[in-house]
Order: structure tokens, then sequence, then C-alpha cells
């Protein structure tokens, strides 16, 4: 790793940012939005020495072969103990409880290290949990306005910045201690032999590099630079650069506007926490992407094929899916799936509304006039507040979606992965 001078973290916000960058080949300006997405805009006085300048995508190989199912041969892996890092919601985190599941039936060692929230969940995945620390839902809400904790001028005037920046100092040393420390149940030693992390988790990285271990990087997200599409939090404008071109280029700015929001405290926690020395502002953001680090994306190949860019070093495998867990459902849902036509089902999961009592006035007048029944999830934005529920309205909590799916006639929600995979399963119309 290239060194930086070391870091003197105040714990104060960096200002509220905007990048710029101007040359004879490129210009660019990005901004945080008041959705929570990064406009950015891209320019150039010369569109072709641009395309020259930047790496072309691999050669689209005609020759390859598809993976051959392994017959047991060759040499077996040894059982390891892995932590599997989460930063997120229950989205996030189920897939990866799917994927410790089936870690462990081949005898590895699986901690999940999540926030304190999902202690029970994974408990009764019969997985090891260590907290992380950090509130989810309150985590979630800052970054639908501040994504990546790039910070936003309303965000520094409320003080979220701060807080949420000292939330992330604390994960980030909650994530290094899952890697070294103790279960807290049963005090068995553990020392992870390799790492698995969703990229929102921040520490993967450099915890890997302080012990020497491999790390997988696992998402439902796109987060590895393509031509195919923009980054996620993006919204890209081009006045004359290429829009494929355009795409690929969004990564590197939202990795740079992200750290930009966070470099100071990672470095600082590097330094202090695990010997490291602090990365310079040229190696920082990229880190993952200079070191080669393997990435799996959790959806379907079908839904969103594999773009010819992304090498061998990514892949896409299809919807992590947890065996449908036994679930009785509460008598009053029992009744009202009972009473009539199958409902349609209205939730948004993790996502914090504004006003969340006028979208659920306008989710009545839609199933009003369409004359349907209504199962709405109350979700983190508390959807109907404290109203109760109807003969063709019912509120509520928590319920596995692969059961409910199977007795509702069709899904409207906010894409998250956990639920367009539940849905998709299901064979359900679906209207995100």
């Amino acid at each position: 790793m290239l060194p930086a001078t070391r870091p003197r973290w105040t714990g104060m916000p960096p200002p509220p940012y905007q990048l710029h960058s101007s040359g004879t080949v490129l210009a660019s300006a990005a901004a945080v939005n008041e959705h929570g997405g990064v406009d950015i805009d891209f320019s150039s006085t010369s569109p072709e020495e641009l395309e020259r300048l930047l790496p072309p995508p691999p050669a689209v190989r005609t020759d390859a072969q598809p993976p051959q199912e392994s017959t047991g041969g060759g040499r077996r892996c040894p059982i390891l103990n892995i932590v599997v890092q989460v930063v997120g919601s229950r989205g996030d985190v189920q897939p990866l409880i799917a994927l410790g599941t089936a870690l462990q039936r081949y005898g590895h060692r699986v901690r999940l290290a999540i926030h304190d929230t999902f202690a029970d969940f994974v408990h009764k995945s019969g997985l090891e949990f260590y907290p992380i620390g950090g509130d989810p839902e309150d985590l979630m809400a800052y970054m639908v306005k501040n994504p990546g904790l790039i910070p936003s001028m309303e965000s520094l005037r409320g003080g979220d910045i701060g807080r949420k920046r000292r939330m992330m100092r604390e994960m980030l040393r909650g994530c290094w201690r899952s890697c070294v420390e103790p279960d807290e149940v049963s005090h068995a030693p553990f020392v992870a032999d390799a790492i698995i992390a969703n990229p929102p988790s921040f520490a993967h990285v450099h915890c890997a590099e302080a012990l020497g271990v491999p790390l997988h990087m696992m998402f439902t997200m796109p987060w590895t630079a393509t031509r195919a599409f923009s980054h996620p939090l993006a919204n890209v404008r081009s006045a004359n650069v290429n829009p494929r071109l355009s795409n690929y280029l969004s990564y590197g700015v939202v990795d740079l506007m992200t750290w930009q929001g966070l470099g100071d405290v990672i470095n600082d926690w590097r330094v202090k926490d695990l010997g490291l020395d602090p990365l310079a502002a040229a190696v920082g953001p990229d880190i993952v992407a200079i070191t080669k680090i393997p990435h799996t994306y959790c959806w379907s190949p079908a839904l969103v094929p594999k773009p010819t860019d992304w090498g061998d070093t990514v892949d896409i495998c299809g919807f992590f899916m947890r065996d449908e867990p036994a679930y009785e459902p509460p008598p009053d849902l029992a009744r009202f799936l009972a009473s009539g036509p199958e409902p349609v089902y209205v939730g948004f999961g993790s996502i914090v509304l504004d006003d969340p009592a006028r979208v659920t006035r306008a989710i009545h007048e839609a199933c009003r006039r369409l004359g349907v029944r209504v199962i709405i999830s109350r979700g983190w934005s508390k959807l109907g507040g404290d109203d109760p529920s109807t003969d063709d309205v019912f509120y509520l909590g928590d319920c596995p979606h692969e059961w409910l799916f199977k007795r509702v006639s069709a899904v409207v929600h906010h894409g998250g992965a956990g639920t367009t995979a539940c849905g998709l399963f299901a064979e359900l119309a679906g209207k995100r």
C-alpha cells in the first residue's frame, strides 16, 4: 500500500462536497442532489482522445467453455473460520445468511458480523453472531440523503454527518474485532481465515490486509465499474462524452466522493487500530479495484446479464435464497387472507419516506379505485402509523416474504434485492 501523511482525525465532518475537475480531455462536476443521489456532468474537448486514455473493454471470448460442475475430485478446501461482514438492512443481510448456512453445511465455522438488531435473526438461522454496532434504520435514513456518507449542506446544518461518521468509526472497530475476538456466547477463540463482505461495510479490505487473509466481496447491487450501466447512486449527464464511457467513469466519481466523506475516519482507524499505514488520496478510493478483489453479485443473470467488460474476477451467480422458514401466521393475518380475494402487497422495506402519511393515503386511494384488498407492510417508514387494520386493508409487521408472496396477487415495492427475488420466485407480477 502507498503511504500517506499520518492523519489527524478530529471527528469534524468535511465540508459539503462538490467535485469539480477540468482538463484538456475531460471536465466533470458532481454534487449530491436532494434525493440522495449523485448528479454527475461530463464533457470533453476531445472525446476520441478520452476513449484512448481509458482501459479498453476486454475482448469477448468466443471459445470460452461453460464452467463444469465439480465432481469432488482434486484438492479439498480446508475447514475455515469465515467472517461475513454486512452493513445494511434485512435485504442486505438475508442473502448472506443463506450463503453462511450453505458454507456451514460444508463444515466451515461461519460468523455473521452485523448490527445488533439482527442478532435474533442470525441465531435462529443457526449461525454465529458478532455485533459491530450501528443502527441500520438510522444509517439508512441518513444515507437516503447522503449516499456513501458524502455530506450535504442539509445534513451539516442538522449535525447528522458528524453523528454518522462516529457511527461508522464504531462499525469499523466492530468489524475488526469480529475478525479476531472470541465468540461472545461460547467464548470459543476465533481468528478469521477468510473474509466475505458487502461494499458498504468499508472495513473489509483493510482487515484482510492486516490479517493477510483472502477477501471476497458479495453484494446485491453492481459496485464494479462497467460501461453497461452507471453506478446505482449516480445520475449521469454527458454533453459530448459517449454515454457508455460516462457510465464507466461514474463509478470512480462516486468512490472519490465517498472517500472524501469517510477517508480520514478510515485512515485514522487503520493507523490506531490495525497498525497499518494510512492510504494516500490517490489510492484510498480505488483500493478494492487496485488490488483486484474478487466480486460475486447475488442476482440472476437472466435478470441482469454480466457486462462484457467485467473480467474473470467478477461473477453473477443468481439470487441467494434461504429455505422457506417454518412460519405460523398470527390469527389476524390468517383471517384477513382467508376472508376474500388474494390481496395486493405494498411495501417499501428499509426506505425511509419523508411523508409516510401522504404515501399511505395514496395507497388507500389507489386500492379503493381498483377495488382490491391490500396488505401494507409498515416497514421502516411506519406506514399507517398507529392505524388499525380493516376488512380491506391489513397493516403488516414482520413476515417472511417467502411465505407471504405465495398468498398475494401482486407486489408493489421499492425494488429492494430481497423483495425482488422473492417476488420473482413466487412468479408474481411486480411493480416498482
